[in-house]
């Protein structure tokens, strides 16, 4: 299941383990485009320890998590472990969101 993280204290909650976040916004077409296939991907590895986020990058209570992530662009896919970004891509590309998520999952 994927859930918004909707404050910076709930982001710092997720940094124990593998996290796959997207950075999103509701006016950002890319992101309603790939968004559809970040939660397919999420119920396709369920039964995996690593966790499906997204952030909205428009959220002022998420500026901070946004800024300290380093977003530029959306969509802005990341995996964080243990409380660090290790990698990151952006654009709406299942195929690159596939590849990323394989690599951690």
């Amino acid at each position: 299941m994927v859930k918004f993280v909707e404050s910076e204290q709930e982001f710092n909650e997720l940094s124990s383990g593998t996290v796959v976040i997207d950075f999103t916004a509701s006016w950002c077409g890319p992101c309603q485009f790939i968004g559809p296939t970040f939660i397919k991907i999420a119920e396709e590895n369920a039964s995996s320890s690593t966790k499906f986020v997204k952030i909205d990058v428009d959220n002022q209570a998420m500026q901070a998590v946004c800024q300290k992530a380093g977003i530029s662009c959306m969509p802005t896919f990341q995996v964080w472990k243990e409380g660090k970004m290790v990698e990151q891509i952006q654009g709406a590309s299942e195929e690159k969101l596939r590849a990323l998520v394989a690599k951690y999952v």
